[in-house]
């Protein structure tokens, strides 16, 4: 489970014997996966029971021959299950066992406190007139969300275990400091952002610095929308790669943002600080300043669409999967007016980015103040 975890093999792979560069292949029987399945139940660590149990149904299932029954399978994960969190589907694989075995003890018992939970879940929700369901659990593919543990850096070790290189950095501007980051964003997470952010899709609005009021603007012209991490294990997964590439917390970071620049789309020279003639830009969200910005490539563009930051002539070309990342202000909190930049039109193709905003609260000692207005 160790070696499953570590090398992100799931539990048909490693029965089947498919390890990545062997020659030679074993293979698990039905008998074997649950054999770990118990194991993992005894340890208490119903993740792994459910990985393990699930294999050898589906085995089960598939008419291998086993002295395992199928209700002892059910019996160990609906109960693993429900411990994730996810009653409604341990009712659901409890009504099968019982369905294979109305005399089992413990599936009688089992359903009747399943469905108590649930009526007293549906009269909760009644109460607060909420449509939400806090008793499902998140799934990433059908999987549930591996507990995290007592290591920190857990997802970078396993990562270097695997070979997995840290993220190639290359300087882009000295002074200020700008960045770029390779293979931030896989193929696959790019096409799942895309997809979540499709739907919400509007007009890309700026605030007048008169009246606040967000409007349109003939200077920024694309679509964009916001992601929670609500939406989809995807977007958490990426605010915490953003924090242990960056150091930063995005605690207080605004939402996912998802742009999508078409033929002509653009964004003309500007700060994403708030300057000093416009105070009350971020109060209502009560985290201060933005301190940094976190900006990712979704997309390569056939011609056009650079990020340019005309006060020192950078020009940076956008190249699907890296990211670049820069801070708005100085330790001191002052903002660095050299930040100012634009994303140039688009003259052929499609420009897909999404940008996280870190904010100062929050980055008050991971980021601390230094001695001079420019440190």
């Amino acid at each position: 489970m160790r070696l499953q975890d570590t090398y992100k093999l799931d539990s048909e792979t490693i029965s089947k014997g498919e390890f990545p560069g062997t020659k030679y292949r074993s293979t698990l029987t039905v008998d074997d996966c649950f054999g770990m399945g118990k194991t993992a139940y005894n340890d208490g660590d119903y993740y792994h029971t459910v990985l393990w149990m699930q294999q050898a149904l589906k085995q089960h299932d598939n008419g291998e021959q086993t002295t395992i029954s199928k209700a002892d399978i059910l019996d160990y994960l609906s109960y693993a299950v429900f411990q994730l969190g996810d009653l409604h589907r341990a009712i659901e694989l409890t009504r099968r066992l019982v369905i294979l075995d109305p005399g089992h003890e413990r599936a009688g018992s089992n359903m009747q406190y399943f469905e108590n939970l649930l009526e007293s879940e549906k009269e909760r929700n009644q109460i607060n007139k909420s449509s939400m369901n806090p008793s499902e659990p998140k799934t990433y593919n059908g999987i549930y969300e591996r507990p995290r543990d007592y290591l920190p850096e857990r997802e970078t070790y396993e990562a270097l275990c695997r070979g997995e290189a840290p993220f190639k950095e290359e300087d882009e501007w000295d002074s200020p400091h700008i960045v770029r980051y390779y293979e931030v964003l896989s193929d696959e997470e790019i096409e799942k952002i895309k997809e979540l952010a499709k739907p919400k899709l509007a007009r890309a609005t700026v605030r007048d610095p008169k009246t606040g009021v967000l409007t349109v603007a003939n200077y920024r012209v694309s679509k964009s929308s916001w992601l929670e991490e609500e939406d989809d294990l995807v977007v958490a997964k990426v605010n915490h790669r953003m924090e242990l590439i960056t150091g930063l917390t995005t605690k207080t970071a605004e939402l996912l943002q998802v742009a999508n620049y078409g033929m002509g789309g653009q964004y003309e020279p500007h700060f994403d600080f708030s300057r000093k003639d416009e105070p009350d830009v971020f109060k209502r969200l009560g985290t201060g300043n933005r301190l940094a910005t976190f900006l990712n490539y979704m997309s390569d563009v056939e011609a056009g669409g650079a990020t340019v930051f005309p006060d020192f002539g950078a020009a940076i070309w956008p190249k699907k999967g890296t990211a670049v990342f820069w801070y708005n202000l100085f330790r001191s909190g002052e903002g660095d007016y050299r930040t100012r930049h634009a994303a140039c039109p688009v003259l052929v193709g499609c420009k897909w980015v999404s940008n996280k905003w870190f904010h100062e609260r929050g980055n008050e000692f991971l980021r601390p103040c230094g001695t001079t207005e420019v440190d």
